[in-house]
């Protein structure tokens, strides 16, 4: 099975820049998306062959999550259970007979950190409902998770230390989300590949100098190990300021 993720940062733009030549060149599975940033009715995408399940953010124009899928899933929700989290559109979770597929726009941290204490409790209330599915299916966790994990994650870790992103509290935070029993795919494949990034400022030439960070993952569960084929990025893909990320499993 192939899945991919993509924050597509508005899928109405990315739609105008060839998002539907990579969609059917890349014929997933499981198609995730983050930040679509369009409230119902906004956009008809003809995706012949697949289920469409859409999460849309109360503000207008604002984050919002989608999955394209195959094979119908057994149940569909939306969320994480909690109203404080549950009005942005951050969530989706498909289940299967053998697996769970969420998708996730993680909270940003935001400039001068202004929403860092409310990420934390997102952090912990996302880790719950995670665990929670873990201990009746196994998880595929995808999406824009706003951390770049360890130093080898972004470009230049020194002067991003205490920034949105990559504070010591939203990388240990996500240190303890794998710690529960899961891998990041992408490090499990190629755990010292360096320049290996999913997101680029517009500012500064930042793509075209690959001044990056890796933001975007399939997190799964460790039992899922013996079924891993293969992780990768797709930084050649444009269209978003972040690229699409790949999992493959038996």
């Amino acid at each position: 099975m192939k899945f991919i993720s993509w924050n597509v940062n508005g899928i109405r733009a990315c739609v105008q820049k060839g998002f539907l030549d990579f969609f059917k060149e890349i014929d997933a599975d499981i198609f995730c998306l983050q930040e679509t940033k369009l409230q119902a009715g906004q956009i008809d995408l003809d995706l012949e062959g697949y289920h469409q399940y859409w999460n849309y953010a109360e503000k207008k124009g604002y984050s919002g999550t989608a999955m394209f899928c195959k094979e119908k899933p057994l149940s569909v929700s939306y969320g994480i259970n909690k109203e404080e989290h549950d009005k942005e559109g951050r969530v989706i979770t498909l289940e299967f007979e053998d697996f769970y597929a969420v998708t996730c726009y993680t909270p940003n941290s935001q400039q001068e950190l202004a929403r860092l204490d409310y990420r934390m409790n997102w952090e912990d209330d996302f880790k719950s409902y995670i665990k929670e599915l873990d201990s009746k299916k196994p998880v595929i966790l995808c999406g824009d998770l706003n951390v770049a994990h360890k130093e080898i994650d972004l470009k230049n870790p020194g002067s991003n230390r205490k920034n949105a992103g990559f504070t010591d509290e939203e990388r240990s935070k996500f240190t303890e989300l794998l710690g529960e029993g899961f891998i990041d795919t992408y490090r499990y494949f190629s755990p010292e590949v360096e320049g290996a990034y999913t997101w680029w400022s517009y500012r500064f030439n930042a793509r075209a100098n690959n001044a990056g960070w890796r933001i975007d993952y399939f997190v799964v569960s460790e039992r899922l190990k013996e079924r891993l084929v293969s992780a990768g990025i797709y930084p050649e893909t444009l269209g978003s300021d972040h690229c699409p990320v790949e999992l493959v499993i038996k």
